[in-house]
């Protein structure tokens, strides 16, 4: 039980890092204006996603630190200290006055506040798959850590719920205003509570192994020399998460705003199009993670890229010519339905890739690297091309990608059988 107890522990806590980073995703319709006062619509949002995607530029690094810190100190220490990253940088962006206030400081204090978050988020992964993957047993690993994935998803709805019910009790004009700030203070208030939570959680049998044997402290742990020690792993990690990261903010954080601004859905259309989505695609991840126990990790990551492959293109054609809202669910639920074959076990795959020595590392470092080229400026490249007219070059660079990465699941082992976890 208490194994279970901080499998939760440690999942609340991603709810909340997640929660933070999401809010600012969610509600870029609404502050775009306050922090870059000058453009048309599509204009403000391409500067609010280059932040959003400065963000993800910083990923790499916290990957680095945090992976370094987990792997030495423990993963216990690097998820709390993650979790008061995050909660500094949400109260940061909360307080910060707009550009009409402070003029180009605004801009540059936000950019600080997301680079902040970023190296939280950078370490934040790594450290959470890692904990998760050490602490569920063989059997049912996939089924367990596939809440990494819950708890970011439900984040997610969660940042959704709260633009909802904004939505709902306040003028437009307020929430362009200032109604925006709340959800950041919220996140703020939020990371307490988790920071409580994990700073009670067991820490992981694995690295209770390493600490036993008094290598914790060793010099080689976590570093990027021990990490080259195992190149395959590393680009395993590289190539899965090109594809997978990409579709996954494509089909989530982008599609608010593809719904709103290429289909013609009202912002309130859209929200609630993208949060019944996400309720779906939060209900599949134990599922197929669950799956993944019994049939193995490769088949399910197989079919994310073929399916992937094949249907991304006709699905973003689709969304972009319908004007009815059914439609659209249906459509987004499926290319989540698939999606959801790499996401609830993409965690686990890329911890039973290495040794606990360099896990964390292992895991965050390529997996950030990736993630910040592909899926961090996923929103920016579409918006891009949108604004260039090549708006169709998008969908077509998504499935490519997916494409690349089936590629690596094809000749990639299958960790279920093959974990270095089970040799700790």
């Amino acid at each position: 039980m208490r194994r279970i107890g901080s499998i939760i522990g440690g999942s609340v806590g991603n709810l909340v890092e997640w929660f933070d980073w999401y809010v600012y995703a969610s509600f870029s319709l609404y502050f775009a204006k306050a922090f870059f006062p000058k453009g048309d619509q599509t204009a403000q949002l391409l500067s609010a996603a280059a932040v959003f995607a400065i963000g993800f530029l910083m990923r790499p690094v916290g990957a680095w630190l945090m992976g370094t810190y987990s792997d030495r100190a423990g993963r216990k220490a690097a998820l709390t200290l993650s979790m008061v990253m995050m909660c500094g940088g949400s109260l940061v962006i909360a307080l910060t006055p707009g550009y009409s206030v402070i003029g180009v400081a605004a801009p540059i204090i936000l950019v600080l506040a997301r680079m902040f978050q970023g190296l939280s988020v950078g370490g934040e992964y790594g450290a959470s798959a890692t904990y998760m993957s050490e602490m569920a047993s063989a059997k049912n690993r996939g089924f367990w850590t596939s809440w990494q994935y819950v708890t970011l998803i439900m984040g997610q709805l969660l940042a959704l719920a709260t633009l909802m019910v904004l939505q709902s009790i306040m003028p437009e004009s307020q929430l362009e205003s200032w109604g925006w700030r709340i959800p950041f203070l919220i996140g703020g208030a939020l990371a307490v509570v988790a920071f409580y939570l994990r700073s009670s959680i067991d820490e992981t049998p694995a690295f209770e192994q390493i600490k036993a044997k008094g290598d914790s402290q060793s010099a080689k742990n976590g570093t990027i020399r021990a990490l080259l020690a195992h190149p395959r792993e590393a680009l395993m990690v590289v190539g899965m998460t090109m594809g997978g990261s990409l579709a996954f903010y494509a089909f989530t954080t982008y599609m608010q705003k593809y719904l709103h601004n290429t289909s013609g859905f009202s912002k309130e259309a859209a929200t609630s199009i993208s949060a019944l989505s996400l309720v779906l695609f939060m209900v599949l991840q134990p599922v197929a993670g669950w799956m993944s126990d019994k049939v193995g990790r490769r088949p399910m990551l197989i079919a994310f890229g073929v399916l992937g492959s094949l249907c991304t293109v006709p699905i973003f054609n689709a969304l972009g010519q319908t004007r009815d809202q059914m439609t659209a669910l249906i459509l987004v639920c499926a290319a989540l339905t698939i999606i959801s074959s790499y996401t609830s076990i993409s965690a686990v795959v890329k911890a039973e890739l290495f040794p606990a020595h360099v896990r964390t590392l292992g895991v965050a470092l390529p997996y950030a690297l990736a993630n910040s080229i592909f899926g961090g400026t996923a929103e920016y490249v579409a918006l891009w091309l949108k604004q260039s007219g090549h708006e169709a070059w998008f969908y077509y660079y998504v499935s490519g990608c997916i494409a690349l990465s089936l590629l690596v699941f094809l000749t990639m082992p299958d960790t279920r059988d093959k974990s270095r976890i089970n040799e700790d």
